[in-house]
């Protein structure tokens, strides 16, 4: 292999050796479980800051990630209501289409509001069945 690549050999070694260190790290690093992450998040909550920090070793894990996962079930949490499935949510959903219909109504007679304001000002209050002002 050495004098395939051209590599010498203690650096095939060396890189070799490395590698298994990568692979048994690779190998400790488990997937989470949505339960296990939320015992994990309740787990953390109840400890002083103190004993934080060995307890997220212990776990194998950074305080990086355990806020993400903290924000994560909040999010959840406080979007349970809004659901697709449950009915809350479908009233909530519908409700939220019809204000945005009557929005887009609303915005659309200001404009016209202002749209005859202006033109009443550049052309007077006068139209075609109105008689000229005599004066």
């Amino acid at each position: 292999m050495s004098e395939e690549s051209g590599v010498p050999q203690p650096t095939l070694s060396k890189w070799l050796r490395e590698a298994g260190n990568v692979v048994s790290m690779v190998a400790l690093k488990k997937r989470w479980t949505a339960a296990e992450k939320l015992r994990v998040v309740l787990k953390s909550s109840e400890l002083a800051e103190s004993d934080l920090g060995e307890f997220l070793r212990a776990e194998g894990l950074h305080k990086a990630t355990l806020d993400e996962w903290r924000r994560g079930i909040e999010a959840v949490l406080s979007d349970s209501g809004r659901r697709r499935g449950s009915p809350e949510g479908r009233r909530i959903k519908a409700l939220e289409r019809e204000l945005r219909r009557k929005d887009k109504a609303l915005a659309e007679v200001a404009a016209l509001l202002v749209l005859k304001k202006k033109a009443s000002d550049i052309w007077g209050d006068e139209d075609d069945s109105t008689p000229p002002k005599s004066g």
